[in-house]
């Protein structure tokens, strides 16, 4: 089947029987063409199927208004916010998005970086995979000078502009929270810790038990991955143990609500046998019983962060390598799954 013709503005130009640059200036709305011409252009574009080719147009001017995206997974309410907050600000610049899936994989993000080079982005924004511990494949950017922008996974090594919480404050506070309410052995669900949020978590919960005088468990910790049969099997070993935890700060809402579900089902209680703290504020989190004491990440102020910054780069391109590093701000919610002793009221912030 032979494929349609595009329609171009000389086929317009015919139907109205006036020139293709009269044609031209009138989809652009330029004031040299009266607005009774305009309106006649936009509506027989319209029928007639017209599509405007910005790959032609940007051939004739610098840069492709795009801006690449890398996150290392798809099914988390943190990363939908936060593509919602970088679509929100680039959008109302006049970028389009390409969104690259590295699906938690050092070599499937090197692959998605070249393509995002080859494809001519004006800047890239991106999140770590689990396992990359080495920069090498933005090496072209940099080179190209193409600004880079990395956000809640993060290399403090790397250069660009990063963006993340203070999860080593996170963690602590977390940890300090059930200790707070009588925990005195927690355990800690994490993942990856070659990834700083895992990790500087990971470092804040032990300083906590430092601080408390508690003693780090390494049998306590446990370093996987965030499936729900994971989970499900690390709370089993954990049910298993003698002495069993009586707290656990876990490294997303998702996995607390699995670890909850999974202690009710053994015929445990959540908080009284153990108290529970999640991470990220999802929405999963109120709708738990109990509902789930959290961190609050605002993925949706990282995202416009992040999508600030790229546009500040792209509109004002700096001279020297970009080495900048911010921080947003986070808070413990304090809801049922972690009033292990206490009889306050639940969801409060601290």
């Amino acid at each position: 089947m032979q494929q349609e013709k595009d329609i171009t503005i000389y086929d317009i130009a015919r139907v109205l029987n006036i020139s293709a640059s009269t044609v031209s200036r009138g989809l652009k709305n330029h004031h040299t063409v009266s607005i009774v011409t305009r309106e006649k252009i936009a509506k027989t574009a319209k029928a007639m199927g017209y599509r405007i080719n910005n790959f032609a147009k940007n051939l004739r001017k610098p840069g492709t208004r795009t801006i690449g995206v890398m996150i290392p997974e798809l099914d988390s309410q943190f990363t939908t916010s936060v593509l919602a907050g970088i679509e929100k600000i680039t959008s109302m610049a006049g970028y389009d998005l390409i969104i690259g899936h590295s699906a938690e994989s050092w070599e499937k993000e090197a692959m998605n970086a070249q393509n995002f080079f080859d494809k001519r982005v004006d800047g890239l924004i991106v999140a770590l995979a689990y396992d990359t511990d080495s920069l090498d494949h933005f090496t072209p950017f940099i080179t190209k000078k193409i600004p880079l922008v990395f956000f809640d996974r993060v290399e403090d090594a790397g250069q660009g502009v990063i963006i993340v919480i203070d999860n080593f404050k996170a963690g602590y506070e977390a940890t300090a929270h059930l200790i707070q309410e009588g925990c005195t052995r927690i355990a800690h669900f994490t993942a990856n810790l070659k990834r700083n949020v895992f990790s500087d978590r990971f470092k804040g919960y032990q300083q906590a038990l430092a601080t408390y005088g508690l003693f780090y468990t390494p049998e306590w910790t446990f370093i996987n991955d965030q499936t729900e049969e994971v989970i499900r099997a690390v709370t089993h070993t954990l049910l298993d143990s003698s002495p069993r935890p009586d707290g656990i700060f876990i490294a997303n809402d998702f996995c607390a609500a699995v670890c909850i579900k999974t202690i009710k089902e053994a015929g445990l209680k959540v908080p009284e046998d153990i108290a529970i703290v999640g991470f990220n504020n999802d929405a999963i989190g109120k709708l738990m019983d109990p509902t789930i004491t959290t961190i609050d990440y605002p993925g949706l102020e990282m995202g416009e962060t992040a999508a600030r910054q790229m546009l500040d780069l792209l509109e004002h391109p700096p001279k020297r390598v970009v080495r900048k590093k911010i921080l947003i701000g986070s808070e413990l919610i304090i809801r049922e799954s972690s009033l292990h002793s206490s009889k306050g009221s639940p969801d409060r912030t601290r």
